[in-house]
């Protein structure tokens, strides 16, 4: 028989497939959509402080000088906002019966806190911090930066007892580092990696354009080396690996080297929902070939301490890999 039940930051899944954040898990129709395909949890679509302010600006943008006007709108567009996710977080938790995980991206740290504490209230069964600022301040230090997400993540763990999980980039000098404080700091969880938007250039008419949306299978290979050398050198956060699992292959893979879940996405829009309850048969079919009867059976089995030549995951030049050919 086999068993797929997993635990993601102190959470209790039926399996380790999440259906990340994005506009799939934006409404109820498509929440209880992703239940009947099997998922073992979802990540609600974040609430973007920088997009409740864009949409308020846009509201008042037909006179800037009536600051009263501006200051009502913005507040009245900001609670409405916070209300439907509230109310989306309500609904969900009705709809189905895996964990919701609601998540969330702030400007200001006052938002972090009080988004986090209704959003606790509303009865979500972990929070997510998508936090993401980009370094292009040349007389800020690059420890700056990463001290602003340590400092975010205290004010937080002080407001919400329900589990905190950060979603983190790639950029940063020694990953291994923000990791294992993040770790020392009794953070529940890390996502590896997030996905952020990639400018293109049309050279036709000259203007800036967001490059592909979507993932692709390609995509994996920066999270599956990370994921074996932290699943390895920090042991004491749950991880979870995001970007580029489009198959059962994929996630395979990602558990090999040590995840404790997987997250799905890209994939979702490109097949359908329907589409993740393939992924995990897949799953259970390998599972049964290679007679695990549980994914703790061979969780990590490829990670960075448990192959012959660890060494593999740390090259990062190609010279001595095309060295052989002519």
């Amino acid at each position: 028989m086999i068993n797929l039940e997993t635990t993601y930051a102190g959470l209790k899944l039926k399996n380790p497939f999440i259906v990340s954040s994005s506009e799939l898990t934006s409404n109820i129709k498509s929440i209880e959509e992703i239940e009947r395909a099997g998922a073992g949890a979802i990540v609600l679509k974040s609430l973007f402080e920088e997009q409740i302010r864009n949409e308020a600006g846009q509201l008042t943008d037909f006179n800037d000088y009536h600051t009263e006007a501006y200051d009502y709108i913005n507040t009245y567009v900001k609670d409405n906002s916070v209300d439907n996710y509230l109310n989306l977080i309500r609904q969900a938790k009705m709809a189905v019966d895996i964990p919701i995980i609601a998540s969330i991206n702030c400007m200001q740290e006052k938002d972090w806190t009080s988004f986090a504490k209704k959003i606790e209230t509303a009865g979500a069964d972990a929070l997510e911090l998508n936090i993401y600022t980009m370094a292009i301040d040349k007389t800020t230090e690059g420890y700056k930066y990463e001290e602003m997400y340590f400092e975010i993540i205290k004010e937080v763990q002080k407001t919400i007892k329900i589990p905190i999980i950060v979603k983190l980039g790639y950029y940063f000098t020694n990953l291994v580092y923000i990791v294992n404080r993040l770790s020392a700091m009794k953070v529940d969880g890390v996502v590896l990696f997030n996905r952020f938007f990639s400018p293109d250039i049309d050279i036709n008419d000259f203007s800036i354009k967001p490059a592909s949306i979507f993932t692709s299978p390609d995509d994996l290979r920066i999270p599956l080396r990370w994921m074996a050398i932290i699943s390895s050198k920090v042991q004491q956060i749950s991880l979870s690996a995001s970007t580029g699992i489009h198959d059962a292959e994929a996630a395979i893979k990602m558990l090999l080297v040590g995840a404790d879940t997987v997250q799905v996405c890209s994939v979702l829009y490109q097949k359908g929902i329907p589409y993740l309850s393939e992924i995990i048969k897949e799953t259970e079919k390998w599972m049964g070939t290679k007679n695990y009867s549980s994914v703790s059976d061979f969780r990590g089995k490829m990670s960075y301490l448990n192959i012959d030549n660890p060494a593999l995951f740390e090259r990062a030049q190609f010279m001595k890999h095309f060295s052989s050919f002519e």
